[in-house]
């Protein structure tokens, strides 16, 4: 049975906006220009950390400054940069990640040899800087909260089929992008002071079983 509606319903409330990026799609050009070890490495702290110059970058990464600047324009140039307009002197530069969530398929490219090295590289980067955040987590001190609050987590008792493997991982994203725009809408609250940066780490795939090796 159905209840009754209220003979004089409040107004809704305007709809939240959406805090997604937007979403950019990963082509071959731009694959070509992000596969390269430095650039995802400086593209990821510029992502994380915020805005740096080419002498701020180069410090923490370790690297001579004008190859910095040089990945720093190459990536300008894709699109993944933008300069900072308004900060830093003509021989200082302030650059800052463009705001775009990348999705590569990588059915698009694993037919064409021009692009399996590129593919390659991304790929294996990707997973190290992953593995690199991890275990920086791990060697850190954190307080018991965070401490408790962190996970890592693995299931090994699953036994899907593909399509019920990509409704799992359609299912997690859905999760992870309900916490982040509930989190932006209380983020005038006290609780709010509390909040660091977070990163979600997913990893998800079929294992050929002992007799498929």
């Amino acid at each position: 049975m159905t209840d009754a509606p209220e003979p004089n319903p409040s107004p809704p409330s305007p709809p939240t906006p959406s805090t997604a990026p937007p979403v950019r799609r990963m082509d071959a050009r731009s694959l070509r220009g992000l596969a390269h070890p430095l650039r995802m490495r400086i593209l990821d702290l510029l992502t994380l950390d915020g805005a740096d110059t080419a002498t701020g970058l180069g410090r923490r990464l370790g690297e001579n400054t004008g190859t910095v600047s040089w990945h720093l324009r190459h990536l300008a140039d894709h699109g993944f940069i933008e300069e900072e307009t308004g900060r830093g002197t003509r021989r200082e530069r302030w650059w800052r990640a463009v705001r775009a969530a990348r999705r590569l398929d990588t059915n698009d490219f694993r037919d064409d040899p021009d692009m399996r090295g590129a593919l390659s590289v991304y790929l294996h980067e990707t997973v190290h800087q992953g593995f690199d955040q991890v275990t920086t987590y791990l060697a850190e001190e954190w307080s018991p909260e965070w401490r408790d609050a962190g996970t890592l987590s693995r299931w090994q008792d699953l036994r899907l089929t593909p399509e019920q493997l990509a409704a799992l991982n359609a299912e997690l994203e859905a999760v992870v992008v309900r916490h982040r725009e509930a989190a932006a809408r209380d983020g005038a609250t006290p609780e709010a002071e509390e909040a660091r940066p977070v990163l979600v780490q997913l990893h998800s795939f079929p294992r050929k079983e002992r007799d498929e090796r």
